[in-house]
């Protein structure tokens, strides 16, 4: 955001260029994954002086980390801001303790930045008031992903997401014998970490045209996304969790490549035709990876389009202007 001076805190530093203090998660699982963990931070109350600082800022309605924002603002005379992709009134969380007590903590923030457009109407529909509200789409850095200097021609679809079932590994592993049936030559890429990574191994080992690379750094998955024809993924909602976004779509359409994945919950917001989506049903997601597959003069034809929707509607330095708006507004 246009000077602006952020101070990250957290349990290990994420590389980024801003100031870090370091603090410990107290959790009873390890999983600390959006608003879903029991999990919150230890000795916040000396990361800054009264006075010293503008904004609390964090992530997610309920998460614990917000309730602990609320304090903290507060300990500090500051404002609080709550970023969040939430659209779901039914999360089950919002009825939980200690996620409940979070969520009525976050109703008093004075800045709600909804990173998608369905969020502004999911909390106008919990309660928040609708100058709080400013929509911020997810800014995509146009220049880490970009596509390759010429068309990758091979027919090589990548899955770069968690290994769980909620995204949908186990359905691209299941339609992968449909697609190799109609494009013998195709090649399935696969990253990332996740409690599917036996099964993923498994059929790795037993099909040359599956290959696993296990975790990859954020330069690594964009050099990967220059290398693959298609992104293909298959989410399902689960009882806490529903596709908000999936920033990994529009990574991937950013490298001029299609991607292929299923209908779930708001993420028509970041699939923009000409990519597509399907329902959750393994022959129509191995026929919708197929026709991009088998065709590489229609992927060439499409890249450009691909990319430029992407441009049109995500491109970082936008996206940093209208956060740093939103922030200007309430100041």
């Amino acid at each position: 955001m246009p000077d602006a001076n952020v101070r990250a805190v957290g349990q290990d530093p994420t590389g980024d260029p801003v100031g870090f203090i370091r603090r410990p998660y107290k959790h009873l699982t390890h999983r600390f994954i959006e608003a879903g963990a029991l999990a919150w931070f230890e000795d916040l109350k000396n990361v800054a002086e009264p006075g010293e600082v503008d904004w609390v800022a964090s992530l997610e309605l309920c998460a614990l980390v917000t309730g602990q924002g609320t304090s903290l603002s507060r300990h500090l005379k500051a404002r609080q801001a709550v970023l969040t992709w939430a659209n779901d009134s039914e999360n089950i969380l919002y009825k939980l303790p200690p996620y409940r007590q979070a969520y009525r903590r976050s109703l008093s923030a004075d800045l709600i930045v909804c990173l998608i457009e369905a969020t502004r109407e999911h909390c106008l529909e919990m309660g928040f008031r609708e100058e709080q509200l400013a929509v911020v789409l997810p800014p995509v850095d146009m220049e880490r992903f970009h596509p390759p200097a010429d068309p990758v021609e091979e027919p090589i679809a990548a899955f770069i997401s968690p290994l769980a079932p909620n995204k949908g590994i186990d359905r691209v592993l299941d339609a992968w014998p449909i697609v190799k049936s109609k494009v013998p030559d195709a090649r399935l890429v696969i990253a990332g970490r996740g409690p599917l990574e036996a099964l993923v191994q498994e059929r790795a080992n037993n099909d040359d045209s599956i290959e696993f690379l296990g975790s990859l750094s954020g330069d690594g998955v964009a050099e990967l996304l220059r290398s693959v024809s298609l992104f293909v993924t298959a989410p399902r909602p689960t009882k806490v969790w529903n596709e908000q976004f999936g920033l990994a779509y529009v990574e991937a359409m950013a490298s001029g490549i299609p991607v292929v994945t299923t209908v779930c919950g708001t993420n028509h917001e970041a699939v923009l035709a000409p990519s597509v989506r399907v329902q959750d049903d393994v022959n129509e997601i191995a026929d919708a990876v197929v026709e991009f597959l088998g065709d590489p003069g229609l992927r060439r034809r499409l890249a450009p389009e691909i990319r430029q929707v992407v441009f049109d509607k995500f491109e970082r330095n936008q996206q940093l202007a209208a956060l740093r708006r939103a922030f200007d507004v309430v100041s």
